[in-house]
């Protein structure tokens, strides 16, 4: 390889100034292209609206022709509506183009975007914030907390993936993200269900929409937006050096950690700005950092410009669409750019030049010298257990570690019964425990306390079970049903059956969406040989575009039915009781054997494929008995008690801390599952008090903290 590009450099350093122009030219041609496609895309959003102002009456206020601009509601219509709302769809977009290629470039990875990094999902919080407790008005009243509520998560993000020195992975940089929005969104899941006026305003905001820009609020936040774009003017020159490597950038007399700043200054601007006055968007910045890479090569200053111009055009394309795809009612643009953007992810996902930029740490990384081959299991600690011509291996340490999980869940199933109740004291709920007290007192703890608290066991247990299939299966201790897609499939199973007019019964729908969307993610990514990078992202992707139908779904339906349903699709186990129990033991009793059975054989995989065949177990087939099982069990929990997150990914986690790696802790990792539910619940109903937290929102404060730790030690490692 490097005798040709020696030859080949030669011409090209020999021709001299000459050389530049054409580069130039080649970029000049799609930039002019990009601006054109922009104007046309202007106009067309100011002739095209989901009303019924024909294109001949907006021409004629236009051009001032038969007295159009005597006409009130025409002049409504175009100066107080669609002319704002073009300029706001220009600036957001050209924002967010710039804001997802500069932090391509600064990273040097194309998979980085704000909307995917956690950025949007900061200022999300830091608006919901100044809306719920300081009364902060739309557009520019946001501006202040969408700006500190990015800054925060960027630079968060940014330490978290290692991004400071040498470049970060795409996998890490995408999970350091879905961390941040994973603790975001779980504060204001919180912040939210407080107060149904705040879910009123919310549930329409985080659609995303340029419906209802005011000149006013657009006004407020173009400084800000434009001071942001100045700042990316002089990191030009060291973002196209620091593409050679920090080491060549320092070489040319840049500063990468300078640059970085710089970048990360001028990215929280730009973002923020674009959450204040839009809503947060996702995907833009990452189809348009995409699109300027093959219109621009490699000229970074070109790449800038072509990415600001694509995501103008791409985002006027799709409000235009939002406008007019259900006429005269109109759908989400975050639903629009969510349907575009995730394809193009899976495309870099699949594409071997992501892999260049660094590949995921591996399933063992930073488990200490005794574990240096990851993938091979030392049963050393194990006991035979013989019956004749029959034996058992049975690791000690795993037996040890299922014991004692089994004891402690047993110690939480009693004291969340003694402790969980917000009427009676921990005497008299234990005297009732043990039917010593009035038959009231019994009553309240045995039918309705025990039952809550056996329903959220089960549901712990789980999604503890699916999420250790799904993490040994992709060989990645981060994969979890959460980020494969299969929760929201589930969510977006039960609302229809909901909204279908069903009620809160309908739990088979969950298995169904949840092996639906598992289908899904299987196809895209490839099939179950490839590997868990590939799944992860591909779920990530595929999750994106069903949590903001189930956004959509929720925005459509009245205040009181969109709350009830929004609290439960934070995950609540509200009103559980002995019948919510029957599917959930039927529906174990059958998965469970089957995932031991896939359990077993993925234990085989360990050795490899090669060797996993010559012992009679199929790769293949056993990725997808383990997916599928995974699938129904998830899909099991979401439709009985909602989907909660952080306990599939948590739980395998801490059971193959206490068991350690010799097998694979489906047990430990189910008890594991049934002791955090249930005291996340207990913890929602105590502290809430009489409006009490769903189980789903405590989880989502734990996860991300959680997922950070884990990553924090992998970088170590």
């Amino acid at each position: 390889m490097s005798p040709p590009s020696a030859v080949s450099a030669a011409p090209r350093a020999a021709a001299g100034p000459a050389s530049p122009r054409p580069r130039a030219g080649r970029v000049l041609g799609p930039l002019a292209v990009l601006g054109a496609a922009v104007a046309l895309l202007a106009v067309a959003s100011l002739f095209v609206g989901g009303g019924a102002t024909p294109p001949g009456r907006v021409l004629d206020f236009l051009l001032d022709r038969h007295g159009a601009r005597a006409d009130g509601d025409l002049r409504t219509v175009v100066t107080t509506l669609r002319v704002p709302r073009t300029l706001a769809g220009l600036a957001v977009g050209a924002a967010l183009g710039l804001a997802g290629a500069l932090l391509q470039a600064a990273t040097r990875n194309p998979l980085a975007e704000t909307g995917l990094l956690g950025v949007n999902g900061g200022a999300a919080l830091g608006v919901v914030t100044g809306l719920t407790f300081f009364g902060a008005g739309s557009g520019a009243g946001y501006l202040p907390w969408a700006l500190g509520g990015a800054l925060a998560a960027s630079v968060l993000v940014l330490l978290v993936a290692g991004a400071g020195r040498t470049g970060a992975s795409p996998l890490r940089l995408v999970l350091a993200g879905a961390a941040i929005t994973t603790s975001a969104s779980g504060a204001i899941n919180l912040i939210v269900l407080g107060t149904g006026r705040t879910y009123d305003e919310y549930r329409f905001w985080v659609l995303g929409s340029l419906a209802g820009v005011t000149a006013h609020a657009l006004l407020g936040v173009l400084p800000v937006l434009a001071v942001g774009a100045v700042l990316a003017v002089p990191a030009v020159r060291p973002l196209a050096a620091l593409a050679l490597g920090d080491d060549t950038a320092r070489a040319l007399g840049h500063r990468p950690g300078a640059t970085r700043v710089l970048v990360a200054v001028a990215v929280t601007l730009l973002a923020a700005g674009s959450v204040a006055l839009a809503g947060p968007l996702t995907f833009l910045g990452l189809v348009a950092g995409y699109a300027a890479r093959r219109l621009a090569g490699p000229r970074t200053g070109g790449q800038l410009a072509a990415a600001a111009l694509t995501g103008a055009a791409v985002l006027l394309a799709a409000d235009l669409a939002a406008r007019v795809v259900i006429k005269p009612y109109e759908t989400s643009v975050a639903l629009v750019l969510a349907v575009f953007g995730a394809p193009l992810l899976i495309l870099l996902v699949r594409s071997r030049n992501v892999l260049l930029f660094g590949a995921p740490a591996a399933p063992d990384a930073g488990r200490g010298r005794e574990h240096a081959r990851p993938g091979v299991p030392r049963p050393d600690d194990s006991l035979v257990l013989r019956a004749g011509n029959r034996s058992v291996l049975v690791p000690r340490r795993g037996a040890l570690a299922a014991l004692g999980l089994g004891a402690l869940a047993a110690l939480v199933l009693a004291g969340c019964a003694v402790f969980g109740s917000t009427v009676l004291s921990p005497g008299e709920a234990l005297r009732a425990l043990l039917g010593d007290a009035p038959p009231g007192d019994v009553l309240m703890v045995r039918e309705f306390g025990l039952p809550r608290i056996a329903v959220a066991m089960l549901v712990g247990g789980a999604l503890g079970v699916a999420g250790c299939l799904t993490q040994t299966m992709a060989r990645n201790r981060l994969a979890s049903p959460d980020f494969l897609g299969v929760n929201e499939g589930a969510t977006l199973a039960v609302l229809l059956t909901l909204i279908g007019g069903g009620t809160l019964g309908a739990w088979w729908a969950g298995p169904l969406g949840g092996l639906l969307a598992a289908a899904l993610v299987l196809l895209v990514a490839g099939g179950t040989g490839t590997g868990g990078h590939r799944v992860l992202v591909t779920g990530f992707a595929v999750a994106a575009v069903l949590r903001a139908l189930v956004e959509l779904l929720l925005a459509r339906k009245d205040l009181d039915f969109a709350y009830a349903m929004f609290a439960w699709s934070v995950g609540s186990l509200n009103g559980r009781d002995y019948a919510s129990a029957g599917p959930l033991c039927a529906g174990l009793a059958v998965l469970l054997p089957l995932a031991l059975l896939a359990g077993r054989r993925l234990a085989l995989l360990r050795f490899g494929p090669d060797v996993a065949g010559v012992l009679g177990s199929d790769a293949r087939r056993t990725r997808l008995l383990a997916l599928v099982v995974a699938a129904c069990l998830a899909g099991l929990a979401v439709g009985v008690g909602g989907p909660i997150g952080f306990v599939a990914l948590s739980a395998p986690v801490v059971a193959t801390w206490i068991s350690g790696p010799a097998r694979v802790p489906l047990v430990a990792s189910g008890l594991a599952g049934a002791v955090f539910v249930a005291l996340a619940d207990t913890f929602g109903r105590v502290a809430g008090g009489e409006s009490e937290i769903p189980v789903g929102a405590v989880a989502g404060l734990v996860a991300g903290p959680f997922l950070l730790t884990v990553l924090l030690r992998e970088r170590r490692g």
